[in-house]
């Protein structure tokens, strides 16, 4: 499965592609190992005192910016790309962690490696996401809506915040699990769902966006509907 292209192919014939999205996995790799792996699924009267906002950072040329943050963290309207020390000023009390690609990269691998118990078709989808090509599996779950439930409950339970994607093609799936929370796209209603979203939903490179934005084309929609 290309997790690249940009331009969808036409769905195969019942095909069913499960896109899954952990906005905070960074975080999340950090906080499991401080608190235990189940630290989101626990009472509240059996975790540690509240722990500061996390913020992971990366150099960018010659200065530290943030790369991933957890929920606490946005709550502060804190954001990718930010200055270490511009969200230090804001927030003194943020704790700051330096970024381990390899170490989130074995741990999407290893979610990738649970995912199995669903299909045998997973793919990697950058580094934040999953593929799962779920075509003729889910009624051995009892269903997409059934199958959803138990995969985002079985990763809540252990310590990941995901959302999830499930429509006839990769693009779909995509954009259903970034912009519209935990969505199932109905065979045939693809254009329907992706039309009022972002030009960010369609995988376009930032600076052909802020082209297309320039000359009023903002959506999905506009684009799709311009000669």
């Amino acid at each position: 499965m290309n997790t690249h292209s940009k331009k969808e192919s036409p769905a195969k014939n019942g095909q069913r592609i499960l896109s899954l999205w952990f906005p905070h996995l960074a975080a999340e790799r950090i906080l499991r190992q401080r608190l235990g792996r189940s630290w989101r699924s626990r009472p509240s009267d059996h975790l540690p005192p509240s722990h500061p906002p996390l913020v992971i950072s990366h150099r960018d040329r010659n200065a530290q910016r943030i790369s991933a943050l957890d929920e606490r963290a946005e709550a502060l309207h804190l954001k990718p790309g930010m200055g270490i020390a511009d969200a230090r000023a804001m927030h003194p009390s943020i704790d700051i962690v330096e970024a381990d690609p390899d170490a989130d990269r074995r741990l999407l691998e290893g979610l990738a490696d649970w995912c199995d118990r669903y299909t045998p078709l997973v793919a990697l989808d950058g580094t934040d996401g999953l593929y799962l090509d779920v075509t003729g599996c889910t009624h051995l779950f009892g269903g997409e809506r059934a199958m959803l439930d138990d995969i985002l409950a079985r990763f809540f339970q252990q310590g990941f915040d995901v959302r999830a994607g499930l429509a006839a093609t990769p693009g779909a799936a995509w954009a259903a699990a970034r912009f519209c929370g935990n969505r199932i796209v109905v065979s045939g209603e693809e254009e329907a769902l992706l039309a009022p979203l972002p030009l960010a939903a369609l995988r376009i490179e930032a600076d052909i966006r802020a082209s297309l934005e320039s000359v009023g084309l903002r959506t999905a929609g506009a684009i799709m509907a311009a000669p």
